[in-house]
């Protein structure tokens, strides 16, 4: 029993904290700020916490829950990617009226599904951490009551994430019923070529978990929910549930799908290419930011699937890699949208980038950086992010797969260098407001730091990766 709560203690800390801070919400007034510097010191203890923790895989619950090296990498990714997005947008959660107690409470309650996703071995408690999830998210979503468009980009994120939400559940009782378990390793052992209706089930669960990761043919709610919700949710819609999702997409494809790879490898292809090219062509005619970075992130999720359609512990890696430097990158890209205020305003239009490196030379200069790593210019840390993926591509004889990761990447440059024209060789249109959010621009150096001097060891990500995979 013992045991059982150390290997617990983070979702257990986590479940306390919440449970504390909501008695501290309801009778202390005006608590957002004490609650939500709470959060950022549980997220901290949090981290400790996992560091800490055996590397060892351990498994409790009839082998339901599962705590080892690979859901602990992915367990500190999420509390350090939330802890960088909140604290980077305390000023415009608070300038924005949305400084309610109950904000940071969602943002633990959904770091807590990701937990429970992270570490399951079981089809029920995988199911239970992505409703957790899914339903902090359309709160969150939708927080901003005041606001059509918040309002709109909850209500189209709840309607078509509980479309998905019903065909994985499908597909997780189909496979239930094919393979009499709902425990991963039983099911991997039933699972093969010829139980043709739980490969069908599989089909569900792969459409449910490509809905979560803004994968196309499944990405309709992204662009509309980014544009419409507030910026500093969508900075956290934009890290942390993707990290979550691809972590359970490649648990999927290591145990319980590990023995019909051909059947889900062309499916995961299919979805790879669509996503990189829908991604790098729908971006190029938008005018707002935060809609432009929603296709954005759609191509960049196509090219970490990319790496999981290998179906190949290197193309696994790669795609971990990948996601990790994604989280780098898009942690300084709303940090900077943090910066772009006038009148009280927060701006959100391209064309409102006129001509700021003649104002605002370091935000311009990070601007650069940032936009310069997504589009996978080298020597910065998104060349190589594409780079172990395409290494990991062409080991597979995948060469189509490449060619059109390569093709995709030139055509979505074009989007990143026309924002890069537009600062630094238009007009200027306004003057910014100096923002003093010391915060976001400690997001903004340490991310433009890291993607600047991560080709002087570009191996100390790959070798930490590599050591998940090792048993």
């Amino acid at each position: 029993m013992i045991n059982n709560l150390n290997i617990l203690l983070p979702e257990i800390f986590l479940s306390l904290s919440i449970f504390t801070f909501l008695m501290i919400g309801v009778f202390v007034k005006k608590s957002f700020n004490l609650i939500f510097n709470l959060t950022s010191l549980i997220l901290i203890l949090a981290i400790a916490m996992i560091l800490n923790s055996p590397s060892y895989e351990e498994k409790i619950f009839l082998d339901s829950f599962t705590r080892d090296s690979f859901s602990n990498y992915f367990k500190i990714l999420i509390l350090i990617s939330s802890l960088f997005v909140l604290n980077s947008s305390k000023n415009f959660i608070t300038e924005n009226k949305l400084d309610k107690f109950e904000y940071p409470i969602i943002i633990l309650l959904s770091i807590l599904g990701m937990f429970f996703m992270v570490s399951s071995n079981d089809l029920i408690l995988f199911y239970l951490g992505l409703e957790l999830q899914s339903l902090s998210l359309y709160i969150l979503a939708s927080i901003d009551r005041d606001n059509l468009r918040s309002s709109e980009a909850g209500i189209k994120y709840f309607v078509l994430s509980a479309l998905s939400s019903g065909l994985l559940l499908y597909g997780c009782s189909l496979l239930y019923g094919f393979t009499g378990s709902t425990n991963f390793d039983l099911i991997s052992n039933e699972l093969d070529q010829e139980n043709i209706g739980a490969v069908f089930a599989m089909v569900f669960i792969l459409v449910g978990l490509a809905f979560k990761i803004s994968a196309v043919p499944f990405h309709m709610w992204t662009p509309d929910v980014y544009e419409g919700a507030p910026t500093s949710i969508t900075n956290y819609f934009a890290v942390v549930p993707k990290v979550a999702g691809l972590a359970l997409l490649i648990k999927f494809m290591l145990i319980p799908f590990s023995n019909i790879l051909l059947e889900w490898q062309t499916i995961i292809v299919f979805i790879s290419i669509a996503s990189m090219i829908l991604g790098a062509t729908a971006a190029i005619v938008q005018k707002n930011i935060k809609r432009l970075l929603a296709y954005s992130s759609i191509s960049h999720i196509g090219y970490a699937l990319a790496g999981v359609a290998t179906g190949a512990i290197s193309g696994y890696e790669s795609a971990i890699v990948y996601i990790s430097i994604y989280v780098i990158m898009n942690i300084g890209a709303f940090s900077c949208l943090y910066l772009l205020k006038k009148d009280g305003q927060y701006k959100e239009n391209i064309s409102e980038l006129s001509g700021i490196s003649k104002k605002h030379p370091l935000l311009a200069i990070s601007f650069l950086i940032i936009l310069f790593s997504l589009a996978g210019v080298p020597p910065l840390g998104g060349f190589f992010a594409k780079f172990y993926v395409f290494t990991a591509v062409l080991e597979q004889k995948m060469y189509s797969l490449a060619i059109i990761g390569l093709l995709t990447t030139v055509i979505s440059a074009f989007y990143y260098l026309k924002i890069i024209k537009t600062i630094y060789f238009d007009d200027s249109v306004i003057t910014f407001e100096t923002v003093k959010n010391k915060t976001a621009q400690v997001s903004i150096f340490l991310s433009c730091s890291i993607l600047l001097t991560f080709f002087l060891y570009p191996s100390i990500l790959s070798n930490l990766v590599n050591s998940l995979f090792i048993s």
